[in-house]
């Protein structure tokens, strides 16, 4: 398994289209870069957020989550409270191939302000928005802006393709259009 280069990302993007919508260059002026790297592809947040509040006094149950622990907002900045998270979405739609498996990394733009961005890896045949989990691990409010880099995209073809896809499986989070909460 070898981690792929801009070149076989293109390729990709283009003629299967793997990652739509797509860009060829990295973008950076006055923003948080995103589009092609060497190695990857950094990923943007749209503008629809879920953040998370405890007004309610809910437990934080991945068996039953309480979507009323979430409010939603959509703006080009999204505030997150001290000590909490927002979920969100990716600009891009992704179209995994079965031989291919992708992992999310922050970008240290966020890390550095201690924002962490978490994500699952992409699974063989998985398609749709990606869900966003973005934590603020500070004391002070944080912003995030919709439609720049949150994070980056490492794709890994392997030798062979996999016996079972997450599309075989039939993937509960398969095909996402929008955030999408925890669920069994």
């Amino acid at each position: 398994m070898g981690l792929k280069s801009d070149r076989w990302i293109r390729q990709m993007a283009l003629e299967h289209k793997m990652i739509e919508p797509f860009v060829e260059s990295q973008v950076r002026n006055g923003v948080i870069s995103y589009g092609v790297s060497s190695y990857g592809y950094d990923i943007r947040v749209a503008d629809e957020f879920m953040i998370f509040t405890n007004v309610h006094s809910a437990i934080v149950d991945p068996k039953h989550f309480d979507p009323k622990s979430m409010v939603e907002f959509k703006g080009e900045i999204c505030v997150i409270p001290p000590n909490s998270f927002v979920l969100a979405r990716t600009v891009e739609y992704f179209r995994i191939p079965r031989n291919v498996l992708a992992i999310c990394v922050g970008k240290s733009t966020y890390a550095r302000c201690g924002i962490i961005v978490n994500i699952t890896p992409f699974e063989p045949e998985w398609e749709g928005f990606v869900t966003l989990e973005i934590s603020n691990t500070t004391p002070l409010p944080a912003r995030i802006y919709a439609n720049e880099g949150i994070a980056q995209v490492l794709f890994f073809e392997a030798d062979e393709e996999c016996e079972t896809s997450y599309a075989d499986k039939k993937g509960k989070y398969q095909k996402q259009q929008s955030i999408v909460l925890p669920k069994v």
